[in-house]
């Protein structure tokens, strides 16, 4: 069989651990011998990052600014006992973090629907996705260690607010956003809900934060107003505005189906719940969107130490490759697309199927079995044979 082609490459970026295990798996058993795979690689390794300096990352992202689509592994964002580990010099940022600020973009995380997994919540029948606004907020944050008698004070060329005057000790913290940031992230939501023909919702606590939330509500109308109302009518679909504690109340009651637009935070930890929810972290996609129309798609979990350290010590684990494999489709079916290739793209389609198929036949990693309640567990290498002797079928 003549390999599918590519024309474009990818802008492939490594990672760690068990995922990075994985990802060569993928790569090996169920697209090198289907696909004339092109990539552009970047080793974005905690052991790379070190060498370059963490350069690597912003290689990567000037990459995926000139290709337009990549590709990426979950990454280890060090804390202090990972310094230790890999004898870091610093502290190096998320690569994930410096991705969505170099291309300014938003993240959409949706969980992969499996046939026969019921979500926990019951009145849910269609998946939801969060967008998480990819700049700001606590990620950018500035903290300090107050002491008694220190008083915190907000200062700007436009005046100045005492933040708190400690009695005793404490801490404090200040947080930035940007209209251009904001903008794009308001942009980003309205195309994917009109492309998914769904509603958008958008939740903050403008009540509070009246002049931080309240800058990103009326950025949302504004952009809803001015850009995409008659579009979403003629589309049959809504937007809306709540305060986020209405926002969770009214999700939980709904049948799903909906793009969940969040703040950095919110979204963060709004996102791991609806995954869980739905199934697990390793059953959720995740792409960034950038309002200049580039797209890294990634796992939505991390790198799975657990696993990883029984790996070194020479075990065989069940780790579940179905987000990893779901980022690889997500971005060959894009990139398929983009180039006008409905081979590509339609071999994404079948890898996806293959996967699925595979579930049915019920040889599956442990957490698949435990979300369906059956099955025959089997390793991480098992499963991807079981997937590839499926996609072998239909090709």
């Amino acid at each position: 069989m003549d390999k599918i082609r590519m024309t474009t490459p990818l802008v492939e970026m490594d990672g760690d651990e068990t995922t990075r295990l994985i990802w060569a798996m993928v790569k090996e058993e169920l697209l090198t011998p289907f696909v004339d795979l092109r990539t552009e690689y970047y080793d974005l390794s905690l052991p790379s990052r070190k060498a370059t300096d963490d350069a690597v990352t912003m290689d990567a992202a000037r990459a995926v600014e000139k290709y337009g689509v990549g590709v990426k592994c979950a990454t280890i964002t060090p804390n202090a006992q990972r310094k230790v580990e890999y004898d870091l010099p610093r502290l190096y940022p998320s690569p994930n973090g410096t991705l969505r600020a170099a291309l300014d973009g938003t993240i959409f995380r949706s969980p992969i629907l499996l046939p026969g997994a019921v979500p926990l919540v019951p009145t849910w029948t269609a998946p939801i996705t969060v967008a998480r606004h990819g700049y700001g907020d606590i990620y950018k944050g500035v903290e300090l260690t107050g002491r008694e008698g220190d008083t915190v004070r907000l200062t700007g060329d436009a005046g100045e607010k005492t933040v708190f005057s400690f009695k005793g000790p404490g801490v404090a913290m200040a947080m930035h956003n940007t209209d251009k940031s904001i903008f794009a992230f308001a942009r980003s939501c309205f195309a994917c809900a009109l492309d998914k023909k769904q509603d958008l919702w958008f939740s903050c606590k403008d009540t509070i934060l009246q002049t931080y939330d309240g800058r990103f509500r009326d950025i949302f109308q504004q952009v809803y107003d001015e850009e995409y109302k008659a579009a979403f009518e003629d589309a049959g679909i809504h937007y809306f505005y709540t305060l986020i504690d209405d926002a969770v109340a009214r999700c939980m009651r709904s049948s799903g189906g909906f793009v969940w637009a969040l703040k950095n935070y919110d979204g963060d930890v709004m996102s791991d719940m609806i995954g869980a929810a739905f199934g697990a972290l390793a059953l959720m996609t995740s792409v960034l969107i950038s309002p200049t129309g580039r797209f890294v798609y990634e796992a939505a979990h991390g790198t799975v130490t657990r696993h990883w350290r029984r790996r070194q010590a020479g075990e065989r684990t069940s780790t579940d490759p179905m987000a990893i494999l779901f980022a690889w489709t997500g971005a060959l079916r894009k990139r398929g697309e983009l180039d006008g290739l409905t081979d590509l793209a339609s071999f994404a389609g079948k890898l996806e199927d293959a996967a699925m198929a595979a579930i049915g036949d019920g040889a599956v990693t442990r957490d698949i079995a435990q979300l369906l309640g059956r099955g025959t567990v089997t390793d991480t290498e098992g499963f991807i044979a079981a997937i590839r002797a499926h996609l072998e079928k239909s090709l």
